[in-house]
């Protein structure tokens, strides 16, 4: 067995893993292990942008009260304070790692509107690329000063005396390796690919979920997944997500029949909160009616959006009449392992980040384009707070895998089943009886855990049973509807006296914020 020694592990390459390698790779020995290549994330994927109050117009507590209220007020508001006022200083860092955020002709950076948001502050780069471009940019800081992994799979991580001490892989070829280390990264993403209909990359099987359960860490809010709400879909199949951006530039929900799906429906109408606009549209299809994505009054859409243009080639959908055919799709978890604002689980030793980790600043309801930002500014705090509390050496203590046997992993379903369950099951809307009955089928297979006789395939319908057990038991056990969790027995939860303090509370932030600005200037 070939066992390896570093002091940070990290498993998964997208944002957040890249952002915590940036940040470790001049003061620690990194291993970045990925089960694919640094293409395939969702972060790689996202092709809205990243949020960031950067302008004088704009301010850190009017991005907070967005985040809070399309979170539907159970967002951890520490956190989220901190996530929005950290958030402007990290994207100018990744201006100066040369991050190409789009500019308008005047040189200034162009920002965009999406769900959610009540101002324009959403950055991208190459239109519709904001994702690869800023992964491809992190790559090259990273690439040659840390040591990457690809196509080798986390089959478990190893825990001793209580604490994570690194992990366990399985190569494309059979082969098994162990890495010791003094800190482990969970950042492998969240369990979107769950769902027959979804955004994510393929690789994505809700391991992160499995990992951290099997090592003991406390997990919360796996109940709530955001289906987002125009996946292009036609032909019985999904061709890739439709930015929430297109509608911030003028798109517009159409049934068949011409009516428009949000008239009515809440007062920032296609830009509503995602979970809203998604249970629109699934009744408007449950009622028998197609639902379009006009943007024949986007400009230069081509342009502007060009990898969903390419995905419109793709699926023979002619834009010459701009009437793009959606659905909604299962797109991010908001739950996970749960952390602080330094990324710490409760098992030490573990870390976790971006959709990996539950920090609670997407409440139950993720606003748009706060997942980059998230996994940049908790990243970044991951890897300070690594360095500034080191973690215990790597060491070659007595290694509870020898005892592991070896067996065959039995029968178990194939990947299309478990994604029909959950999304009969589990998916926009939820019934007491539905939910019993994914538990009593999930059960089937609780006792079956990876081990060194599994393959790949059967390490990923492992987790992927395992994850989607925990997500439709806490989809059970929450007995109310709230965000990305909507159950047919429970009216949706509002809080608007919870929201009326918070906006009076968060205007005098406002206020002492300007002071101080006013102030500053006087004294410069």
């Amino acid at each position: 067995m070939n066992v390896q020694f570093t002091d940070v592990l990290i498993i998964g390459i997208g944002i957040a893993g890249l952002m915590a390698a940036e940040c470790l790779r001049s003061h620690q020995n990194v291993t970045i292990i990925t089960k694919s290549s640094f293409q395939n994330s969702n972060s790689y994927r996202a092709q809205g942008g990243i949020a960031a109050a950067t302008q004088q117009d704009d301010h850190w507590a009017e991005h907070f009260l967005d985040t809070i209220k399309a979170g539907r007020f159970h967002n951890e508001e520490a956190l989220t304070e901190i996530l929005v006022k950290e958030g402007p200083e990290l994207i100018s860092l990744l201006e100066k790692w040369n991050v190409p955020f789009d500019k308008n002709p005047d040189g200034k950076v162009s920002l965009g509107r999406e769900g959610g948001h009540r101002k324009s502050r959403i950055l991208h780069a190459g239109g519709d690329r904001t994702g690869s471009k800023m992964i491809n940019a992190l790559f090259n800081r990273v690439a040659g000063h840390v040591t990457i992994k690809e196509h080798e799979m986390v089959g478990d991580l190893i825990v001793e005396d209580g604490r994570c001490r690194g992990a366990w892989t399985k190569l494309e070829n059979g082969e098994v390796a162990v890495y010791r280390a003094g800190a482990v990264i969970l950042a492998s993403g969240g369990a979107a690919g769950l769902y027959s209909v979804h955004s994510n990359d393929e690789s994505i099987t809700g391991d992160s979920i499995a990992l951290a359960y099997r090592a003991g860490a406390l997990l919360s809010d796996l109940e709530f997944l955001q289906f987002h709400p125009t996946m292009l879909y036609t032909q019985g199949k999904s061709f890739g997500l439709v930015s929430e951006a297109v509608r911030g530039e003028g798109g517009v929900l159409l049934t068949d029949q011409g009516d428009r799906v949000m008239k009515g429906i809440h007062e920032l109408e296609d830009l509503a909160p995602r979970d809203i606009v998604a249970r629109t549209i699934h009744q408007s299809i449950n009622q028998g009616r197609k639902v379009f994505l006009d943007v024949s009054n986007v400009k230069n859409f081509t342009n502007r959006f060009p990898t969903i243009t390419k995905q419109c080639n793709l699926a023979r959908i002619s834009l010459k009449d701009g009437w793009i055919p959606v659905a909604p799709g299962a797109h991010f978890t908001m739950g996970g392992a749960v952390t602080d604002e330094w990324g710490r689980t409760t098992v030490p030793g573990l870390y976790a980040v971006g959709e990996a980790s539950r920090t609670g600043v997407h409440g139950a309801n993720r606003l748009a384009s706060n997942s980059l930002l998230e996994g940049v500014v908790f990243s970044k705090r991951t890897a300070l707070n690594i360095l500034e509390e080191p973690c215990a050496a790597p060491v070659s203590a007595p290694n509870s895998l020898d005892s592991m046997q070896t067996k065959s992993a039995g029968w178990l379903p194939d990947k299309e089943e478990i994604k029909e369950k959950m999304t009969k099951y589990a998916g926009i809307v939820r019934t007491p009886d539905g939910l019993s009955e994914a538990i009593a089928w999930f059960e089937e297979y609780e006792k079956c855990t990876p081990d060194f006789g599994c393959t790949i395939h059967e390490m990923e319908v492992l987790n992927m049973l395992q994850t989607a057990k925990l997500i439709v038991t806490s989809a059970f056990m929450r007995k109310e509807s709230r965000g990305g969790h909507y159950r047919t027995d429970f009216p949706v939860s509002n809080d608007r006296e919870w929201l009326k303090k918070q906006i009076y509370r968060r205007k005098d932030y406002h206020e002492q914020a300007e002071a101080k600005k006013t102030a500053a200037g006087i004294f410069a």
